[in-house]
Parts: structure tokens; sequence; C-alpha cells
């Protein structure tokens, strides 16, 4: 019996993707790990595994086709011993595509740990009377001595897959936090087409362009902005990064300013918890905790990987973990749970010689710290 792969939700929000492309075709044999294809998000590209082995047998959907919806079956693997017979054609799926125009809200994370692959297992969900667990997942947790009736999946219809096992033996699992409703916006009226005479070329955008530029109207629509701006003597703090490099060449770590400004932007919303907030309608959501969605720019756009609880992390440690985000972000490997959240925002365009710019705040963040250059005076 055929098994159908079908377009998963990488995200709750998530509505409907672009099917970038395919990595196998029809005739191809694959086994559990093996890559099927990359999903554009408007989030990030990601990389699929195959769950379940067997002989891919039709694509349904052929690649760069945009606004596939959650759910859409978009390829079919046949069982071990079946007979496939290659379509000279594949059949192109379109759905209409859909604009979710409502302010994003605190997504709740799954315990889904952090992984080096950027990859998101496919497959048929499983019967609800045994333990929903990818192949390699299983292997894995032998090997590990992980049990699985302690892991909760993160892959499709909650299946267990490779990066549960390895957050749980690890450790590295963090609660969910509760979710929160989002205030539906107003529709964003955008021009469709325009008329010029000027030579001009057509660019088609991206699905994360294309949220960049609808998430920040509404903000700026939506959320009250009230710039504050201060000047700061960084003596002290070039002292103290010089000191702290010089201990730390051992350990082949250089902190930049920016991983110090991470560190002190937690350590400042630990101490004025009425900034830590999120706005949820007729409810403010105060968190304990300071998790900082740090601006990096990729081909593209602009994605924001989340430095966890910053206020109870060394500096050495927020350099080691950035530079390890911004390297998966500039990859379009960063898994969903790596950039969706965040109690408050920082972009640093500093490196770029600019002295002062206005941040959009992040809804339904309620502050964003914005860092100019340095400058001597």
């Amino acid at each position: 019996m055929a098994i159908e792969l079908k377009m998963p939700a990488l995200s709750p929000t998530m509505e409907e993707g672009t099917l970038a492309k395919w990595m196998v075709k029809v005739g191809d044999v694959v086994k559990s790990g093996d890559l099927l294809a990359e999903i554009e998000t408007d989030k990030a590209t990601m990389e699929f595994e195959a769950v379940d082995e067997g002989t891919v047998s039709e694509i349904l959907v052929a690649e760069g086709t945009d606004g596939v919806k959650v759910g859409t079956v978009i390829a079919l693997i046949s069982d071990e011993g079946e007979v496939v017979v290659p379509k000279a054609k594949p059949e192109t799926v379109r759905a209409e595509p859909v604009e979710v125009l409502s302010l994003p809200s605190v997504e709740p994370k799954k315990d889904s740990p952090s992984t080096s692959s950027g990859r998101t297992d496919l497959g048929a969900k499983p019967s609800d009377d045994r333990i929903a667990v990818s192949p390699l997942a299983k292997r894995l947790a032998e090997q590990k001595g992980v049990d699985l009736s302690t892991v909760a999946g993160t892959g499709p219809g909650g299946r267990i897959v490779k990066a549960d096992i390895e957050g749980a033996a690890s450790g590295t699992a963090t609660p969910a936090p509760k979710a929160v409703a989002a205030t539906p916006a107003a529709p964003v009226a955008m021009a469709s087409t325009i008329t010029t005479d000027i030579p001009h070329d057509v660019v088609k955008l991206s699905n994360i362009r294309k949220t960049i530029a609808r998430r920040l109207t509404e903000s700026k629509q939506q959320v009250p902005h009230i710039y504050l701006t201060v000047d700061i003597r960084l003596d002290a703090l070039l002292k103290l990064r010089g000191e702290l490099n010089k201990a730390l060449e051992a350990r082949a770590i250089k902190l930049s300013v920016n991983d110090m400004l991470i560190k002190a932007l937690a350590a400042a919303l630990i101490e004025v918890p009425a900034c830590n907030v999120s706005f949820a309608g007729d409810t403010l959501i105060k968190y304990a905790r300071a998790d900082i969605s740090v601006a990096v720019s990729i081909d593209g756009g602009l994605i924001t990987p989340i430095v966890a609880d910053a206020a109870n992390k060394s500096m050495s440690a927020i350099s080691t973990e950035m530079k390890a985000l911004a390297d998966k972000a500039k990859a379009g490997k960063l898994q969903p749970h790596e950039f969706q959240g965040g109690t408050a925002s920082l972009s640093n365009m500093g490196m770029f010689g600019i002295k002062q710019f206005e941040a959009v705040i992040n809804p339904p963040q309620a502050m964003i710290m914005a860092i100019g250059a340095g400058e001597a005076r």
C-alpha cells in the first residue's frame, strides 16, 4: 500500500509553503533518513527526511510550486515489492494562496530539542495503539537507552523523530510556554500591479520576504512605537571585552560587542520585568525568563534566532551559541523552536556604520533594542 507524504505544518501558524526542490525522482529507492525535499516556509527553507522505506512511485507537486496547503499529498512512496510505473510528467497541484493577516502570537513550543541537522521528518501517521516513532529514532533510542514513552514527538502527527531522541538524551528539551491569543489584524492593502514605462525587472518575492513585509506593516499600524535613544560610553565595555577575550584565547572563543549586549539586554529585562512582556489583547504576559531574539541577515530576508535564558548564561556560552545559530540561519537550517518565540529582540546595525535607527517591534513582544555604531569623541 502506498504511503502518502503530506505537506507538514512546520509551525503552529503555518498554513502553506513552497515546495522549493525535490531531492528524489520517481523510481528512486529511499530509506529512513534520506533527504526527500526542500520546503520553503514563511520563516526559512527546511530539508525533509524520509521516515519510511520504499520506492518513490509518484510526485504529485512539482518543485517550485507556491501556496501548497498544509496536509496536501505531495508524493507517494510504495511499499517494498510493489511495482512502480514512472509517469512521464508529474501532475502539479497548485493551491489557492491564502494570506493570513493577523498579528503573530507567541507560538507554543513543543518539547523539541536543538539539532544540528535542520531537518524535519515526513511520513504517514501511524495507528494510535502504539508509540509513533520513526525507524531512525527508534534505533537511536535503543542505542542511547532512551525510554520512548517519556519522549514527546515533534514530527507529523506527534511522531517521535531523530531530533526528539537527541534532545531527550542530552536533556536539552525545554517546556512549552502557554499560547497567547492574538488580536486579528485588519487587512493590509497592497498594490498588486504597477504600470511603469521605466526599464525594470520583476522579482518574485519569497515567502520569507512576503512575511517580513506583512509583519512590519502590521506592527507599525497596530503597535504604538515609543522611541528612546541614549548614548553610552563604551570605554569600560571595550576594556572588559579585551580582558575576557585574552582569558578565552586558549578556548578559541572571541566575544563580540553584540554578544555582550545580548547578555546586557537579558540582565536588564530581569531587572525591569515591566519590559519583558507580551501584549495579548486584554491581558499582559509577564515573563520570568529573558529569551533574546537576535536579528540575523540572511539571503532573501531576516530571521531572529533565539538565545534562551540569556541572563543566566555566561558570555562565552552566549558567544558560542550565537555563532552556531547564525551559521544555521544563513544555511537555512534553523529548526522552528530556534526562531519562534522570544521575549524581546535585539537588532545591531553598528557593523554597517549606522549611527542610529528605529527598529520595528516584533509583536507580540513589547520592545526591541536597536544598536548603532560606536565612534570616537
